[in-house]
């Protein structure tokens, strides 16, 4: 039996294309990456066939095709350009035509990059590289000569995207939103600390959403005036209530919400509160002081928190009385959740939620050390949240986290959930 010229020649799979390829690449002894490696030679012929395409859309008929264009426009050699791309640099021949009006939009007029060269420099960056390290990485990768003020120029085109992320939108009601700031160094006529402002909210749905950056003023960045500002701007951008918000014991913060969005709970976050605590005592007395707390922020009701308390300022007042200053200070902030079931309680009395974007956040401005100013500060801090879970695959389990919580936080707080899902 005679098998048919289909069954003898079936067609490659990509796979088994690519395979043969490599195979065939280093049984040659050609290299796969670098100048005249296997993926420059396959960037090459890719990138001219889709500039031969373009030219044929312009033109109105093909490279070989009789006839010519309508109105008289042909085919006038090609120019030889180097580009850079993530295989490192490529020679292509450019085509072009005889009356100059050929655009290529894949490698435009004076491009010398191909987009996807920009989009890692880009992720490198968020990643926390500095722009010295990206050079460094591109030229001993990809033999590719890329100088650090070109990073910059690259990396300095997501202002614009940064702007319109800041000014985007927001839901109309937002469960939790969580407040928070990394310090950064600035170098602004000297070195100092300033602070990055985070907020991150729980959707209605139970997803994640960075509302906003902004950086701290000199000295007063945690002043009432700071914090109208920055919630006139939330509402201003669609926000009509907010549940609760949970922060560090930021100055003058609650007085602004009270006066944006009367409605929220201010919340102080345990966690924070706990840590402030412990910069008062000797390192040896920490596991102490942590038991004793515990039943504070634990207790059924605000009137066992009440005892308790009393128990634990009793024991520790006289060796650190900073101590009970804090909590006493904090309390009108820290008793707000003990009214509410166990679900509200485990996702509002930290900031868990937003510490893990903030170790994220802190390992990006660590690698930069300083900035110049402060817009560069933000760019950075931008890169990194852009940066995270880019393919959603933490939603599902951010959302079943809160499922739970929201529906407490539905009926605790007369069905206000449900009217923001609306």
């Amino acid at each position: 039996m005679v098998e048919s010229p289909s069954s003898v020649l079936s067609p490659l799979s990509n796979d088994e294309l690519i395979a043969q390829l490599v195979a065939r690449a280093r049984a040659d002894g050609l290299k796969l990456t670098g100048q005249d490696g296997l993926l420059g030679q396959l960037t090459k012929r890719v990138v001219e066939s889709a500039l031969e395409g373009e030219l044929d859309d312009h033109l109105g008929y093909d490279r070989h095709e009789r006839g010519g264009s309508a109105d008289g426009n042909t085919r006038n050699g090609k120019r030889a350009k180097t580009i850079l791309t993530e295989t490192g640099r490529v020679e292509i021949d450019v085509p072009r035509d005889r009356n100059g009006s050929f655009a290529p939009r894949l490698v435009a007029k004076r491009q010398r990059r191909l987009t996807g060269l920009d989009d890692m420099i880009i992720s490198l960056s968020a990643k926390g590289l500095t722009h010295g390290e990206i050079s460094a990485h591109l030229a001993e990768i990809y033999g590719a000569e890329v100088p650090k003020s070109t990073i910059s120029t690259i990396t300095d085109r997501v202002l614009d995207g940064m702007a319109d992320w800041q000014n985007r939108p927001l839901d109309s009601v937002y469960p939790v939103i969580f407040v928070d700031a990394i310090n950064v160094k600035i170098r602004d006529g000297q070195v100092a600390n300033r602070p990055i402002y985070m907020a991150l909210a729980v959707t209605c749905e139970g997803t994640r959403d960075i509302l906003g950056l902004w950086a701290g003023d000199h000295g007063d960045g945690e002043g009432a005036k700071f914090w109208m500002r920055i919630f006139a701007e939330l509402r201003n951008r669609g926000v009509g209530d907010v549940l609760m918000v949970v922060c560090d014991g930021l100055k003058g913060l609650p007085d602004a919400i009270g006066q944006v969005f009367p409605q929220a709970v201010v919340q102080t976050c345990i966690v924070h509160l706990l840590r402030n605590s412990f910069r008062y005592a000797s390192k040896k007395d920490w596991p102490a002081l942590a038991k004793d707390l515990k039943p504070v922020y634990t207790a059924p009701s605000e009137s066992a928190a009440l005892d308790r308390f009393a128990e634990f300022s009793d024991k520790w007042e006289s060796r650190y009385p900073a101590i009970v200053r804090l909590w006493t200070n904090a309390w009108a902030e820290f008793t707000p959740f003990l009214a509410y079931d166990t679900e509200i309680r485990s996702v509002v009395c930290t900031t868990n939620a937003i510490e893990s974007i903030n170790a994220r956040i802190r390992r990006a401005v660590r690698a930069r050390g300083h900035f110049p100013n402060e817009q560069a500060a933000l760019k950075c801090i931008y890169l990194a949240v852009m940066s995270l879970d880019p393919a959603g695959t933490g939603r599902k389990r951010w959302t079943n986290r809160w499922l739970k919580a929201l529906n407490a936080f539905d009926v605790t707080f007369d069905g206000r959930v449900s009217a923001g899902r609306k």
